[in-house]
């Protein structure tokens, strides 16, 4: 198992029956109903995010500012330079403002820093660079919040700055011509989710002004859709409609770069949706930022050349491959070294020869697999660049404000960040990051925790159902793509594929035959074999092979299946040490009046060969089966003895894997209803 606990959502069974009444099909009326939403109203709220509200942009603080400097550079033909972040969220927040500024006759600079040559926001390099072409107003997107020296130089060289950015803020902001931050302590926008690309569509809202807003944002909802997928930001308020009108202005693109990159990555006749855009178009767009080529995607979205747009998609593809090969050789190589030296609390790891555009993928999957908080460091020259990713809901700015006194500097948000570090302050830095993970997890370790949302009963994962779920799109934070569990399927075969990375199984589960994929994982590992049955927590998809569509099981974790005597005796085992029983294991638990019958009758006749009945429960319930002709089960048998043994009836002496029965001779009838036992089981169902 990857995590060490699965947590399933408890069933609503009257809410689905609701739903289904309703005309949603079993599948998505269950998971609705588990995760709360058990009326046909609500259920048409959650399904329709197009009708959400998007606040006014005016209502974020220093908008107002913003938006009249940015009139007033426009109507006085400044140069204006679109300063941008290396990531999806910063080029889509860099193309967005950059065509809609043009297209308002603006003269625009697009400018993304290099990732490896000058790093990450505003720096004094790129102001000279700026100043030198003539530009006299900078407006970041997704960056800028902590620039503040840098902003400072910008109006010593002439230079306004207007920020818009969506990272933490710290105490200090920067004096620009304005600030806009939904996270800014006093900023009144209700919603403080959007991404960088969200900001930066709100001020080209608040600069078209009332009349334009719903032509502008159909114009650049695209870019918007996917710099927010992509940055992983939640998919509630604003976000759902931001993202959903997007991916259906890419379904067919309308923009030429995404027509080109959809093409490209093979995604032309399939549909795009948040897990299309995150795991296909989007690292494909941020390679060329980690491989110090963001220009690369800028230029793609820009163009109006169909085969300098075509050129550029299969440059982005060629660069995430590259990625993926280096990315690959730097997580084996820290695996290695963990697997030497385990580090506990937060991993910290530093190197000299690590390629600074990947460590963040790299510290995403060492964060994973090692359950806990995940800090890499590129060292160049005695100073030591940051990226670091969390686990256990661990708020990374948090952690690296406590430590602000060994950093040079740092920024991001609760689940990314990055910093610098002095290589000499490594070593206590590494400490104070362990020691404040500690103080905020108690000492204990950090919980890895799998929510799953529903059990589901395989025959309800037909295509048409898996389909339909389709509805809870887009998914993201806050509205999860749907996880459900399979209970007890039989694995029928197995094999490594993709270079022996991923493992491909066939299931059986009553009777249904279903396809699985259990990406960076291997068959051996986790103890698998032909012939067994495991439980599997799985994201349901669609699998398109030459026309043919069925469902595949994309597995999130395994484990082998308990056996049915294993689970019953947990069930006995629980009630033994006195913890709370659900219904429905007192239902299982609590013997019937045949069930009595059936055992004291045997007994009796065993009785009359020998004093004394030693045997295990397990024996036992089955020669009481074959006597009575009605199946036993070896817990219930054994819970029917401790109440015979309550009201007298018997003398019951345990041993270690066998038990010793006495039948004791009793003149008077027996109200085996009496029972302690019974009357807790009782109490337990309610009777």
């Amino acid at each position: 198992m990857k995590y060490k606990q699965w947590q399933v959502a408890p069933p609503c069974p009257e809410g689905q029956l609701a739903l289904e009444r309703a005309g949603y099909p079993p599948l998505l009326a269950g998971l609705l109903a588990a995760r709360g939403v058990s009326g046909p109203e609500e259920a048409r709220r959650v399904l329709t995010p197009e009708s959400e509200v998007i606040p006014d942009p005016m209502l974020l603080r220093d908008m107002d500012r913003a938006a009249a400097r940015v009139k007033l550079a426009l109507e006085r033909g400044e140069r204006i330079a679109v300063y941008g972040d290396y990531d999806v969220d910063g080029i889509t927040s860099t193309c967005l403002l950059t065509q809609f500024l043009t297209a308002r006759g603006g003269d625009v600079v697009p400018y993304i820093p290099s990732r490896l040559g000058e790093g990450y926001g505003l720096n004094q390099e790129a102001l000279h660079i700026l100043s030198g072409r003539g530009v006299s107003l900078i407006i970041t997107v997704d960056c800028g919040i902590t620039a503040v020296e840098e902003t400072v130089l910008a109006r010593s060289m002439g230079i306004d700055v207007v920020i818009t950015d969506h990272h933490a803020c710290k105490e200090e902001l920067p004096p620009a011509a304005a600030v806009v931050d939904p996270h800014q302590p006093d900023c009144p926008y209700p919603f403080k989710g959007l991404a960088g690309v969200g900001v930066a569509l709100m001020l080209a809202l608040a600069v078209a002004g009332p009349e334009e807003r719903r032509t502008v944002f159909y114009e650049f909802c695209d870019l918007a859709a996917v710099g927010t997928v992509a940055d992983v930001m939640p998919m509630t308020g604003a976000n759902r409609p931001i993202v959903s009108l997007g991916l259906k202005r890419l379904d067919p693109p309308r923009r030429l770069g995404f027509s080109s990159l959809i093409r490209c990555a093979g995604l032309e006749d399939k549909p795009v949706n948040s897990v299309s855009v995150g795991y296909t178009l989007a690292p494909r767009i941020n390679a060329s930022g980690r491989m110090g080529r963001a220009e690369v995607a800028v230029e793609l979205f820009l163009t109006g050349d169909p085969a300098r747009a075509d050129a550029l998609a299969v440059e982005l593809c060629e660069l995430n491959r590259e990625r993926q090969g280096i990315e690959g050789d730097i997580f084996q190589e820290c695996v290695r070294h963990l697997e030497e030296a385990p580090q506990r609390d937060a991993i910290v790891l530093a190197g000299d020869q690590w390629h600074q555009g990947v460590v963040g993928i790299v510290a995403s999957r060492l964060a994973e697999k090692y359950a806990c908080p995940c800090f890499m460091i590129c060292l160049d020259h005695g100073m030591g660049k940051g990226s670091c990713r969390s686990w256990g809901e661990i708020n990374l700015f948090a952690l690296l404000s406590s430590c602000e006194g060994l950093l040079e500097n740092f920024g991001g948000h609760a689940l990314a960040a990055g910093f610098t570090v002095r290589e000499e302050n490594i070593p206590a830095l590494a400490q104070a990051l362990r020691r404040a993970v500690a103080e905020r997890c108690g000492g204990r370790e950090l919980p890895s925790v799998l929510d799953v949302d529903l059990a589901v009963d395989p025959k309800h994962l037909t295509v048409e159902a898996v389909e339909a779920l389709e509805l809870l799109e887009p998914c993201g934070t806050g509205n999860p793509r749907p996880v459900f569990l399979l209970r007890g399927a039989q694995v029928h075969t197995m094999s490594q594929v993709g270079r022996g990375r991923h493992l491909k199984l066939r299931l059986e589960s009553r009777g249904v035959p279903l396809d699985a994929i259990f990406f960076s994982s291997q068959g051996e590992e986790l103890g698998l074999y032909p012939g067994c049955r495991v439980d599997a927590v799985f994201y349901p998809q669609i699998n398109d092979f030459r026309g043919a569509r069925s469902v595949q099981l994309q597995i999130l974790d395994l484990r082998l299946a308990p056996s049915r005597a294993q689970l019953e005796r947990a069930i006995y085992d629980k009630y033994s040490r006195g913890e709370d029983l659900t219904q429905e294991e007192a239902r299982f638990l609590l013997p019937s009046r045949r069930d009595f019958v059936g055992l004291y009758r045997w007994l009796e006749r065993q009785s009359t060969a020998s004093a004394v009945v030693e045997d295990t429960p397990a024996r036992i319930a089955r020669a009481v089966s074959r006597a009575t002709r009605r199946q036993e089960v070896p817990v219930r048998t054994l819970l029917c003895l401790e109440v015979m043994e309550e009201r007298g009836l018997i003398d019951l002496n345990r041993r270690t894997d066998r038990i010793q029965i006495t039948l004791r001779q009793v003149e008077h009838k027996v109200d085996l209803e009496a029972s302690g036992i019974i009357r807790r089981l009782r109490a337990i169902l309610g009777d």
